[in-house]
């Protein structure tokens, strides 16, 4: 961290408001969502018509290019996930802004594109291990962009990582 960023110094406590969802921040301006399934502690913002829905939002390197779940571990959990796209959907916002990479401008499709890839790829991991996983995922990240875009999701979510997420969901599951 130190190579990338420099020196990371605490944020002051008196800086920090702990927020867990249904709250209004910034003289109510923002209103908050708890929003689960990608990390356990992940909220989501609305403000003036656009949803600041962080990973959960999945990842679009271009506003053409395909919706994602990042699935890294250690907290991936496809139910809340869904819970968590059900209330960002029920905000009805007009735009959707994302950790990678920008703002959306079809809400609707994003959520439906990243719910219905959420369950796709979790099935994958499950049926087909992480050969398999990687394979196809891979595959299908190439169908739908140039090998630049194939470049720029792998160093977002890395196929290995978002496996490992899928492979952690499953073993809590299952108990195994």
């Amino acid at each position: 961290m130190e190579r990338l960023w420099g020196a990371m110094d605490p944020v002051p406590e008196e800086n920090l408001e702990v927020i867990s969802g249904g709250e209004r921040v910034h003289h109510g301006r923002f209103e908050v969502a708890y929003t689960p399934g990608h990390a356990s502690h992940h909220v989501s913002y609305l403000h003036e018509g656009t949803a600041y829905v962080g990973d959960v939002g999945g990842v679009k390197i271009t506003p053409e290019g395909m919706a994602i779940p990042p699935t890294p571990p250690p907290d991936v959990d496809v139910e809340a996930w869904h819970e968590s796209l059900a209330t960002i959907r029920a905000w009805r916002p007009q735009r959707l802004a994302m950790t990678h990479f920008g703002a959306g401008d079809d809400p609707e499709a994003q959520i439906d594109e990243v719910g219905a890839r959420l369950d796709e790829w979790a099935a994958i991991a499950r049926d087909r291990g992480r050969e398999g996983f990687i394979a196809a995922v891979q595959e299908e990240i190439r169908r739908h962009g140039d090998a630049h875009q194939a470049a720029t999701y792998q160093q977002a979510a890395p196929v290995e990582q978002l496996y490992t997420g899928y492979e952690r969901y499953w073993s809590k599951r299952t108990g195994q």
